[in-house]
């Protein structure tokens, strides 16, 4: 639909990625793996990154607190500010420049 638009698409994310068991490292992947990295590749769009299923994304959206606030350092949040690297380094390299315009007229 994007592309019949001409709306260029900075990236996918693959949200709700995995589980980490609590009080361990081990990780779950609930949905299956790799998902979100092979629909970039067959729809030729960049793979921004993955975001876990952890409770505290969820509890700090509902609040109002994202758990970005708790800085890079913390595990829940390094995949956004992993997300917002490569954004702008999309950005940077002048991607979504020619998306559509919009003329407004009296």
């Amino acid at each position: 639909m994007f592309r019949q638009v001409r709306v260029p698409v900075l990236g996918i994310v693959e949200n709700m990625s995995y589980m980490v068991v609590p009080g361990s490292t081990q990780r779950i992947d609930v949905f299956g793996q790799g998902g979100g990295k092979r629909t970039a590749q067959v729809m030729q769009i960049p793979f921004l990154g993955e975001l876990p299923l952890e409770p505290q994304i969820r509890i700090g959206g509902d609040s109002g607190r994202p758990v970005a606030l708790l800085g890079e350092g913390d595990e829940r949040a390094a995949g956004f500010f992993e997300m917002a690297r490569n954004l702008m380094e999309r950005l940077e390299s002048g991607a979504g420049a020619s998306g559509p315009t919009m003329t407004i007229e009296d």
